[in-house]
Formats: C-alpha cells, structure tokens, sequence
C-alpha cells in the first residue's frame, strides 16, 4: 500500500494529512503558522519539518517507515503554502524520506472547493485574502494575496485597519461618535478614558500588529450582524474591494463569458458571514456560494487526483 501527505501551510496554521490508497484520512497533525514570509525562513522550515515527522509517527499510522521510499516509489508529498514560492521549492527539493515532494500555492485547495476542478473562480478572506481562478484552458491563476501591509482587501487584517481608522476619527471628535470608538478602545484594553493618542501608541508599539489588528475583526462582524449602520459600512467597503479584484479577474481570464455562469466560491468565516453574504449578492452577477468546507479538505481531494 501506497500512502501519500498534503500539508496546508498557511499563516495562522499548518495542517497535515496522510491518506491511503482509499484517499481515507490515516493521520492528522497541527502545526503553527509556517509562512515564511511572518514567522522567517528558519522558522518555516522547522515548523513543516517537524509537522511531517510528526505526522508520520503518529499511533495512527504505525508503518510509518513505508514512506522512508524513493521518488519513484509511488509515494507523495504535495505541500499547498503560503508565501515565497521559490523558498518552498528549495525545501521540497531538499526534503528526504518523504517521497516525491511536490508543492503549489496554498490558494489551490481553496479552489479545488469552489470549482471541483472545473474553470472558475474562489475569494479567500481570513487573516489575508486573494482571488484564484482556474481559466477555461486549466490554467491557474492567482491575485491579490500581497500580505497586509499592502492591504489584503476583505481580509481580517484590513477590517480591522478600516474599524481603527474610523475609531480614531471618532475619538478625536472629527466623526460623529458610533460603537466602533468604543470597541476599539476595549480591544486595546488600555480602560474608558483613553484618547485616540493612547490608543494610536498601543497599535504602533504592539510587537504584533498584524494579529491584534485581524484579531478585531469578530466584533466589527458582531456589530454589524446586530445592525450597527458604521460598522456595516467598514465591513462592505473592505468586502467590496475584494469583490472589485474578482471581477477584475473573471473579465480578464473569462472574455465574453457571462459573469452569472462562473462558479465562483467564498471560503473563510468573514465572506460567508450571512452579513457579507447578503451585503455582497446584490454587488454582483457572479453566482457566489459559500465554502463550508475546510482547505484541508480539499487537500485531500487534490491528493486522491494526484498520481
């Protein structure tokens, strides 16, 4: 029996499976964040180093020595990552008693759940965001996704950034006052009576800007699903221009094709939140339809097509 791994490694976690011939699930294994581009090179290739080995000892599995094989052997190794795809090519290269070791961008699963392999498009919004599509002569495309200090439109990163810039106003008086102020002033747990200065300062001087800033995404979503008009706007804004880049994308890889017959697929918790989701419909002729499954999920799928 043949066994083969997928590993997604994304920014926030870095989830591996091992199926058999089957394309049944044999072992799981979580990892933190691999991104080179966050967490540094080294750091990367410990992360997915370890998750592998551990993966491979698990009780679940325990002939884990059948994948001590040659690239020829019918074993696989597919890694779907994010960031630097030249650095991840250089790990696959030099990755051993894995197999045949492949990797791709790790916007591929995301697709594979939107399209099932068929031409069409998926919009990603977690921590970041991209578009990817899949042409109608298969070939794979990819936009946005350029991290967040370049925007990541749609993504928790930049709600959160839109919520703060709005609260400051407001703090500072130039904007009429709504529950942003306040929830952005709790975020930052620095009391009431801080001033847009106070909480300026916690965000430029926070070792982590990224994560506490994404991490304010959840109540801007709360806000809006209870009907709070300016937390709705940020979210719609942030949203649409994401939405903006999908339309962009499908004009392009899609001439004379009608808009309402590209599958196109939402994946994370921000773009299928019912809120986005009906804020979103009426922007737009593309038939968007929410992903409920994980990217692992279509790891697995990608992995039972993978010869």
């Amino acid at each position: 029996m043949t066994y083969k791994i997928g590993v997604d490694g994304g920014g926030t976690k870095t989830e591996c499976i091992l199926v058999d011939d089957s394309g049944a699930i044999v072992a799981r294994h979580l990892a933190p964040g691999c991104n080179p581009n966050v967490v540094g090179p080294e750091q990367a290739r410990r992360i997915v180093t370890d998750a592998l080995v551990a993966l491979t000892s698990a009780p679940a599995f325990p002939l884990h020595l059948q994948l001590s094989a040659s690239p020829g052997s019918g074993q696989r190794t597919l890694l779907f990552m994010a960031g630097a795809p030249g650095f991840w090519a250089e790990f696959a290269a030099a990755l051993t008693d894995f197999g045949r070791v492949t990797t791709a961008p790790d916007s591929l699963p995301t697709l594979e759940l939107a399209t099932h392999g068929a031409p069409g498009l998926v919009l990603h919004a977690g921590t970041g965001s991209f578009v990817a599509a899949r042409a109608p002569d298969g070939t794979i495309h990819y936009a946005g996704g350029t991290g967040w200090r370049f925007g990541d439109p749609g993504s928790g990163y930049e709600l959160g950034r839109r919520a703060i810039s709005r609260a400051l106003l407001e703090l500072q008086g130039w904007l009429p006052a709504s529950r942003l102020g306040p929830t952005v002033r709790d975020h930052t747990q620095l009391g009431d009576a801080a001033d847009a200065r106070a909480v300026t300062r916690y965000f430029y001087a926070h070792a982590e800007p990224n994560r506490v800033i994404a991490a304010l995404a959840p109540a801007i979503l709360r806000l809006a699903a209870e009907g709070d008009a300016t937390a709705h706007q940020v979210l719609v804004e942030s949203a649409t221009e994401l939405l903006d880049l999908a339309h962009r994308v499908a004009a392009q890889l899609f001439p004379g094709t009608a808009l309402d017959t590209i599958p196109t697929g939402l994946s994370g918790a921000l773009l299928i939140h019912p809120t986005v989701l009906a804020a979103l419909a009426p922007r737009t002729p593309l038939p968007l339809s929410p992903i409920t499954e994980a990217p692992i999920e279509g790891v697995r799928r990608l992995l039972a097509r993978a010869a």
